[in-house]
């Protein structure tokens, strides 16, 4: 608590001194680098990833629910014998699985849209590639799920472990699936590279380029911890290498790679200087990878760690909300974005993709309360001891998962729409994604306030007074409030479902028809170039 309350007081104080810190818009004229309706056949063939990820996202919440029912009346799904084939675990792994790869199919599909735009150029045949990695990606999902199910009624035998169910929570997905999936990484890492290494030479771009091409390496190059046990490792070696990828790579390189991704959608668009997005890109790493790397220790609690690793870990992951609460500065930067206007002309800036900023907007937010507040209250050792297992750990992941992994990828996924479409055009897709993020922020708030959080609190104190066995027993989940409490999650997985992503899959599909349509009508696929200085508005 002393570091965070210290780390909190120095990085504020070096807020306040130097005004150029945060997303500080640019000075002088601002030119518009990026015009809706302009598309490379390369970033409409990317249209395909959206369609897939938004069905994917579909499947995911809906199996969410199934598993949510089965916590309010285990013995039947109104009616119907879900457990004989579809058993809980089941639909947990796949609920966990599908959101893991729709979030980080569309943040692949977001990199393979922007790299064009960046550089102003794409390759030859860069769309057979494209199409030739979604095949390979589709593959690892539908194999890996089709295993995962096969594994758990034993119809795998001794091929478990390579094709099945590996039993790790995040990391369910049999080996050879992880290492096609790792290969594909390495796929999209030489269509990323073929797109932008012949922009690296221009002085002022070649810096933001690196960085964009940093932060994709360290996605597959960090993912191989995941391989590096086997099934007869011992259980402390597995769960060290498993809380590295949840901990580290989703919560810490995967953060960076969100923040490299957004300071290049801010100076593409022409709101933000190079300098700016680069320094943002050092101050995020330093302040995540910092806090977060000797963090993840806060997690090996059995698994035999000393006590100088609970300690650094303990110490180091509440450090890890200083730059959470900073997205609160965030947030607010990105409303001025919006509404700036050009020092020199004094006229507003227009900036089409108001839709993606409002759910960066909600990404900063959910940061801040799901990862921050929510994570910062369990991940304390003397908390979690007591607290892990109860609803208050996926309290922080729903928060946490979809509201700043989940939020972000729609936000790529909007941001893409808007770009393929003209004005005319994204009249037709708009009111869609209006209600998509108001359905969606709202649902998720619901979880959180009336099932999730209650809900673990309860368990906790319950813990406390009777044992962590009689807070995870029948006779405690059976209980009339928890019951209620239970139930109370309809209402919330409705309006997420019904008004959050029903609505984005409405949109998804008809912005692939719609821009098939300007396509047929001759609206020419162009390679965006970079502007010239003298560019007006």
């Amino acid at each position: 608590l002393i570091a965070l309350l210290g780390g909190l007081a120095v990085v504020l104080f070096a807020f306040g001194k130097f005004d150029y810190l945060g997303w500080k818009g640019r000075e002088g004229h601002v030119h518009p680098q990026l015009i809706p309706g302009q598309a490379t056949p390369g970033q409409r063939a990317v249209l395909t990833y959206f369609v897939i990820v938004a069905l994917l996202f579909l499947a995911q919440v809906l199996v969410g629910g199934a598993v949510a029912h089965y916590r309010a009346d285990p013995v039947s799904f109104y009616g119907l014998d879900l457990s004989r084939w579809f058993p809980s675990h089941i639909l947990r792994t796949w609920h966990l699985q599908l959101a893991i790869f729709w979030v980080a199919a569309a943040s692949i599909a977001g990199r393979l849209f922007l790299a064009p735009a960046l550089s102003g150029h794409e390759p030859r045949h860069q769309v057979r590639g494209i199409n030739r990695l979604l095949a390979v990606l589709v593959l690892v999902v539908a194999g890996s799920l089709l295993g995962e199910f096969l594994g758990v009624h034993r119809l795998m035998d001794r091929l478990w472990f390579w094709f099945g169910h590996q039993g790790w929570e995040y990391l369910d997905l049999g080996r050879a699936w992880q290492i096609l999936l790792a290969a594909g990484l390495v796929m999209w890492l030489v269509l990323l590279w073929r797109t932008i290494a012949p922009a690296r030479h221009d002085p002022e771009r070649r810096e933001i380029l690196s960085l964009f091409l940093y932060a994709a390496v360290a996605i597959p190059l960090f993912y191989l911890p995941a391989m590096f046990f086997t099934g007869r490792s011992h259980f402390s070696i597995v769960d060290t290498w498993r809380f590295w990828i949840i901990h580290l790579w989703v919560e810490g390189f995967f953060e960076l790679f969100v923040t490299v991704m957004v300071a290049a959608i801010f100076y593409r668009l022409g709101l933000i200087s190079h300098t700016t997005a680069a320094r943002v890109v050092y101050l995020d790493a330093l302040l995540y990878l910092g806090s977060g790397i000797v963090g993840t220790g806060h997690h090996w609690y059995w698994t035999g760690q000393s006590h100088i690793t609970m300690a650094l870990g303990a110490t180091f992951s509440a450090m890890e909300v200083i730059p959470l609460t900073l997205l609160t500065l965030d947030a607010w930067d990105f409303i001025k974005l919006t509404r700036q206007r050009c020092d020199l002309c004094d006229r507003p800036i227009s900036v089409p993709h108001r839709w993606t900023f409002y759910f960066l907007m909600a990404v900063g937010f959910w940061n801040f309360v799901g990862a921050g507040v929510f994570g910062f209250l369990i991940n304390l050792p003397i908390v979690s001891y007591f607290e892990v297992g109860t609803l208050l750990t996926p309290n922080h992941g729903h928060a946490a998962m979809m509201g700043v992994f989940g939020m972000l990828a729609v936000a790529l996924m909007v941001f893409a729409f808007r770009q393929v479409l003209s004005e005319e055009r994204w009249a037709a897709v708009e009111p869609l994604v209006r209600l998509s993020f108001w359905g969606l922020n709202l649902g998720l708030a619901l979880m959180v306030v009336v099932n999730l959080f209650p809900g673990g609190v309860l368990q906790l104190l319950d813990v406390l007074r009777n044992g962590y066995a009689h807070a995870r027993s029948a006779e405690f989940l059976n209980q009339p409030i928890m019951r209620w409490i239970e139930w109370l999650r309809l209402p919330a997985d409705l309006v997420f479902i019904g008004l959050g992503v029903v609505p984005l899959v409405l949109a998804a599909l008809r912005t692939y028809r719609l821009a098939r349509v300007e396509v047929r009508v001759g609206v020419l696929d162009v390679t965006p170039v970079r502007p010239r200085v003298g560019t007006s508005l």
